[in-house]
């Protein structure tokens, strides 16, 4: 009974997500016959297991559901607000029910007969006509334990670096083409198994876009206003551990396009627009990355304001916001403490939030970008890796050392050349001018103690705090990287993110972009640059190196 008993409560679990968010949909396509079909089953089949599981309180709640669903089904209940708020209270209720169950703790009961009382108010018998629809598909598919897909990733990454290590000793001993041929296959086998595993720890990002929907329309509601949620890409797969990691930041920055972003219906009608406001959730892959897109079509960010409230607060003083530009303003919106409201709201306008978002999503490897339409709207990419345990990267050379860099956190490379890209100090700082913007310039040899030699290569770094150039000596190669833990002694430098085994055999480290920037102690302020470009990027086939999927 036990094993059954678990078996209910994770297969409840995995459906009540999905279904608050069919109800939704239901709700404004109440003609939708499938999604109706899709609700009346999952409560059906609670109600069935109940029976069998001696649950007499979770039976007696999706009954009621049940009934109220089949008199919509059969055209004598109409699926209005009242209605659609009854059966998403039943659903909730079950989630909670559900839970106290799995941690053998009581939940008091006192809710419940007001919960299926609320189902029968206002019932009114119409003929309404639905259309049936193409029912939806279920893949074929196994539960399998989290903590066996880790430990299955781990032993493939074990197995990517003895395949590293072999290769080494095989390069550095006398050839053996027989041998070769059967690294050369074995190579093949394991990249292919790592692909496998991989793929089995993907999940659609349905699985985080499936809570939006009740989400936003229980937060419109909670303003009084009207959000039309649009969800794209939901087909698109991604690592189960970044699906987990994403939920609070996309959380927090769906409340605020309801909350900050778009207007009331009022407001919305005196600037022109529809008044149901527009909020649109999409994904895509690009390379090795997946693009998590968030457009609304309310008043966008008014940095004007987020400059004032800076200087009112202290942040900055009066020299350095008169020499941000307009991007470094709106990226004020990421600042602790920070808020472009002047009101306190239970939902958001507290200055706590953006700032712990960017920081969540950076710390999986990630990086978030701002396109402000003032009066028109915001849009916000989120960039974050396939996953968490292979990490792209750019091997780069500086005196006879190699390091990693991350390939998501850099934009370009550019080689130096002395007669076209200038390099000054301002006060102890150097800095270099590349396509007509000035930025801060690193040299990593300096940074790190191993060489005062100008750089012959430039690797521009993006940060939380903006973009700077990395002075190195050679660009070497992309490797893709199992990423272990360094030494806590390593890590406290907060120059490393971790260390690797390339191909090399030798263990290397990997930069932390955002942890150089701050051990340099740079000064992001914009400097205007009156002269043309002042570094040139090569054609593909040369040192340098563009990335399109960045």
């Amino acid at each position: 009974m036990d094993d059954l008993l678990q078996e209910f409560i994770a297969e409840t679990r995995e459906t009540l997500e999905a279904i608050a968010g069919e109800i939704v949909a239901w709700e404004a396509q109440p003609a939708d016959r499938a999604r109706l079909d899709a609700i009346f089953r999952f409560v059906h089949t609670v109600k069935g297991s109940c029976g069998f599981l001696d649950l007499p309180r979770l039976g007696r709640l999706s009954h009621a559901a049940e009934d109220v669903l089949a008199a919509v089904r059969d055209g004598t209940r109409v699926p209005d607000t009242a209605l659609v708020n009854a059966v998403l209270a039943i659903i909730d209720r079950i989630g909670e029910l559900v839970e106290a169950i799995d941690a053998g703790v009581p939940l008091d009961d006192s809710r419940e007969d007001m919960l299926v009382a609320a189902l029968a108010e206002d019932a009114q018998p119409v003929a309404a006509q639905t259309t049936a629809t193409t029912g939806r598909t279920t893949a074929r598919s196994v539960r399998l334990n989290v903590d066996l897909l880790d430990r299955m990733m781990s032993g493939m990454s074990e197995m990517v670096l003895a395949r590293n290590e072999l290769a080494r000793r095989l390069r550095d001993g006398v050839a053996h083409p027989a041998v070769d041929a059967a690294l050369e296959r074995l190579s093949l086998t394991v990249a292919d198994m790592r692909e496998t595993v991989t793929r089995t720890r993907m999940q659609k990002i349905d699985a985080l876009f499936s809570a939006l929907p009740r989400m936003v329309r229980d937060t419109a509601a909670e303003l009084g206003k009207a959000v039309n949620l649009v969800i794209e890409g939901a087909d698109v797969e991604l690592d189960r551990e970044m699906i987990e990691l994403m939920r609070d930041p996309l959380a927090h920055i769906i409340r605020n396009a309801v909350d900050h972003g778009i207007e009331a219906p009022a407001d919305r009608a005196v600037a022109g627009k529809p008044q149901t406001g527009r909020l649109v959730v999409s994904a895509r892959q690009s390379g090795n990355q997946i693009l998590i897109e968030i457009a609304d079509d309310g008043r966008g960010i008014d940095t004007a304001r987020l400059v004032a409230k800076a200087r009112q607060l202290g942040l900055y003083g009066d020299a350095e916001l008169a020499a941000m530009t307009e991007a470094a303003q709106l990226n004020l919106i990421f600042d602790a403490g920070l808020s472009s409201r002047d009101t306190v709201t239970a939902i958001s306008g507290r200055g706590v939030g953006m700032d712990v978002v960017r920081a969540n999503i950076e710390h999986i490897g990630g990086r978030i970008v701002l396109t402000n339409l003032p009066g028109k709207g915001l849009r916000i990419v989120i960039h974050v890796p396939l996953t968490l345990s292979i990490l792209s990267t750019i091997i780069v050379g500086v005196g006879a050392q190699r390091f990693a860099l991350p390939r998501q956190a850099i934009e370009e490379i550019v080689r130096v050349r002395s007669d076209q890209v200038r390099i000054d100090t301002i006060g102890d700082a150097a800095t270099v001018a590349v396509r007509g913007r000035r930025m801060p310039l690193v040299s990593l040899g300096t940074l790190l103690r191993i060489d005062d030699a100008p750089p012959t290569n430039l690797v521009i770094v993006s940060t939380r705090e903006g973009d700077y150039a990395l002075g190195v000596d050679a660009v070497l190669d992309t490797e893709e990287l199992v990423v272990k833990p360094a030494s806590s002694a390593v890590m406290a430098t907060r120059i490393y993110a971790g260390m690797t085994l390339p191909d090399s055999g030798l263990p290397m480290l990997l930069l932390d972009g955002s942890g150089i920037a701050a051990v340099a102690g740079l000064n992001f302020v914009a400097l205007a640059v009156a002269d043309d470009a002042a570094a040139v990027v090569e054609e593909p086939g040369t040192q340098a190196l563009l990335f399109d999927d960045l």
